[in-house]
């Protein structure tokens, strides 16, 4: 399907440029709304600090729908830039998509499958740049396994609740360049309860509040930063059966995201 929207694989030149550092080989050209909105606030288009949240199948549907729900992360966000994900728009796809700037067939992982990426990403070439990254997720889940074997710091948990505090711990540390954190509760009961169930709502609601609070605690504890603070969702999801829910098809429900970015200054 053609979309209007620019596309995930922007998100890794993207990284790099604001860090001053190479993209991965081939990546798609960076998001240029980004590097506007942080030249805006920083008075140049570079950052010292980088923190992607990922909660998982969040479309933009539901941002449309569910306005309540997301008017404070619109508050709390300085630019919302609508973004096409990638066929087929499932979790290990699209985050080898995300982080290494290439389209599927580009990278290799072409269904829902967790191989350690072979194609170079930005936890490749930042750590070559001198730059120091975290991952933090929760075990077997995508992030956890497709970016193995790279010169960064893994923080692997059972829960959702574990990865979030040591987010917050590693935050309040500052010792590193990028920490980039997935949650995959929504999609866990989205699948189960439908991507508007009461049990998915709920987790839809932590997603939303955990952003607000990793925001409040970066801009106490990265005061001395120009920061740029990510919620970056990999795609989308639909309805299925009338009650369950599901994504992977090429179609505005599942391909059509949108990712929410703060620019945070440091103190003068």
């Amino acid at each position: 399907m053609q979309q209007n929207r620019a596309c995930i694989t922007g998100t890794a030149a993207t990284i790099a440029t604001l860090l001053q550092a190479s993209a991965p080989q081939n990546a798609a050209e960076p998001l240029i709304e980004v590097l506007k909105s942080a030249e805006k606030a920083f008075d140049k288009a570079t950052a010292d600090r980088i923190f992607y949240y990922n909660p998982d199948a969040i479309a933009s549907w539901l941002v449309q729908k569910r306005k309540i729900d997301f008017a404070p992360l619109q508050a709390a966000t300085d630019l919302q830039l609508p973004l096409c994900s990638v066929v087929p728009p499932v979790t290990p796809v699209c985050f080898a998509s995300m982080y290494s700037g290439l389209q599927p067939e580009e990278h290799g992982i072409q269904r829902y499958e967790k191989p350690v990426l072979r194609v170079p990403t930005i936890f490749d070439t930042l750590p070559v740049a001198g730059k120091k990254i975290a991952i933090v997720s929760t075990a077997g889940d995508s992030i956890s396994k497709i970016f193995l074997g790279r010169s960064v710091d893994y923080f692997i948990y059972d829960t959702v609740k574990e990865c979030n505090a040591k987010a917050f711990e590693l935050i309040e540390k500052d010792a590193y360049s990028v920490i980039v954190l997935y949650n995959g509760n929504y999609d866990h009961w989205m699948h189960r309860c439908g991507p508007e169930g009461p049990l998915a709502k709920r987790a839809l609601k932590e997603n939303l509040a955990t952003f607000g609070a990793l925001k409040a605690q970066i801009a106490e504890k990265w005061a001395s930063h120009d920061t740029v603070l990510a919620f970056a969702p990999d795609h989308g999801c639909h309805k299925m059966f009338g009650l369950l829910g599901t994504h992977g098809i090429d179609a505005p429900s599942d391909m059509e995201i949108t990712h929410f970015y703060s620019f945070l200054p440091k103190s003068k």
